[in-house]
This record gives C-alpha cells, sequence and structure tokens, in this order.
C-alpha cells in the first residue's frame, strides 16, 4: 500500500530509496504535485507513464535543484534560454534543453536531424528543492490521470493514481492547477524562442524578458 509523509528528514531518506530502486514518488511543486522517477532508469519512466495512462508521445520533464545540474545530465541551454532561465528560475519556466551525444537520460525526445531535447525546470518551492537535493534530479509530469485536472493537494493526487506510485510527501497545497510555461529555441523566430506551451508565465511576459535580458548583455 503506498504511504503518505510529511517531507522531512526521514521520509527524505525514504524518497531517495524509492527512487534508487525504480520506484515512483509524487512530490509538491511550486505550480501542481508531480509524480517522478529516476529520468536515467527506462523501467522507471516507463511506470510514470503507466501510472498517468499517458501517451508515450508526450514528453516528461526532468525537475532539476539548480541550472548547475544540467552539465552532469549531458544537456545544454542555447543562449536565449539561458538568459531567460537567469529571469525565471527558479520558477513556472520549463526551457528545453538540448542533449549532447553523452547524455544518458531515459526521457530524451528525438527531434529532426537526429537532435535530442528535454525539457527542464527549477521548482521555486522549498519543499520541492529539499527532495531533490536528496534524491537528484527526477523525470516529473503532474501527478493526474492523463486528461485529468493537475492536483494541488496529496490527497487529489493519492485519489488519481492510489497504489500505482510507491510513496506520497505532503507538503501542502500548491499555488494553483495552472503548469509551467514551456519554452524552445527557435532560429527562424526573430526573438529566438518559440512558446511550446503557454502555462503561468504568459508568452508576452516571456518575450519583454528576453528583450530586457538581451539589452543588458549589450549594455
Amino acid at each position: 500500500m503506498s504511504r503518505v509523509c510529511a517531507i522531512d528528514e526521514r521520509s527524505l531518506a525514504e524518497a531517495k530509496r524509492v527512487v534508487d530502486a525504480g520506484g515512483l514518488v509524487v512530490l509538491p511543486t511550486d505550480t501542481v504535485y508531480g509524480v517522478a522517477c529516476d529520468p536515467f532508469d527506462t523501467r522507471a519512466v516507463a511506470r510514470v507513464y503507466a501510472a498517468k495512462r499517458r501517451p508515450l508521445n508526450k514528453p516528461l520533464q526532468v525537475l532539476l535543484a539548480s541550472v548547475d545540474d544540467l552539465d552532469a545530465l549531458g544537456l545544454e541551454l542555447p543562449e536565449p534560454l539561458a538568459l531567460l532561465s537567469r529571469a525565471f528560475l527558479p520558477g513556472p519556466f520549463s526551457p528545453i534543453a538540448v542533449a549532447r551525444p553523452d547524455s544518458r537520460l531515459g526521457t530524451l525526445c528525438e527531434q529532426d536531424g537526429g537532435r535530442r531535447t528535454q525539457a527542464v525546470r527549477v521548482p521555486d518551492s522549498q519543499a520541492c528543492l529539499n527532495v531533490l537535493r536528496s534524491t537528484g534530479p527526477l523525470a516529473c509530469s503532474s501527478a493526474n490521470r492523463s486528461g485529468g485536472e493537475s492536483p494541488q493537494t496529496v490527497e487529489q493526487a493519492l485519489t488519481a493514481l492510489g497504489d500505482d506510485v510507491d510513496l506520497y510527501l505532503d507538503g501542502g497545497p500548491t499555488a494553483g492547477h495552472v503548469a509551467s510555461t514551456v519554452v524552445a529555441a527557435d532560429g527562424s523566430d526573430s526573438n529566438g524562442v518559440q512558446i511550446v506551451r503557454e502555462g503561468v508565465i504568459a508568452s508576452a511576459e516571456v518575450r519583454n524578458a528576453l528583450a530586457l535580458e538581451s539589452g543588458g548583455l549589450r549594455g
């Protein structure tokens, strides 16, 4: 039977054991509750898809405790996304990083021309960051069945996913049901970016921030 625990030293250690063993954990972020696993473990990643009934063509994000973790994952941010990350991370912003040939992530998306990409995020939630510092980076998606409403509480996540998850970490209610804004680099766009999914951060806010960050570098 799944366990629901408050986030403390004991449950953080348990979360690491679960993740290291290929299990699934539910955790709070700064937007919604997510279901997560070891991003290098392809069997665990498959368990996330099965638990959510999620189509395999919909990619998972990878949550990080810091942008500094990107290098160890074999990921790099294109310049416009690196600039935006300075403005919006930690926060509800998910830039799509490009994978180096040495990246071993089991969540990478194959793009035209053989390029591989990965959406990443550093949540602006101390509870979530505490989990990530214990477990390391996590592959993650909202903790609901595919097509359902994203959960704001651990109880809603438990109702949605039940015993398909090994450990539920309760960090209290999250801010809302709206997910992060996903942005990719796009050389054909005048701003150099494409808004893949508009979430908490509006498209206009993204473009304004990019203009400010770019102007600051030129200055």
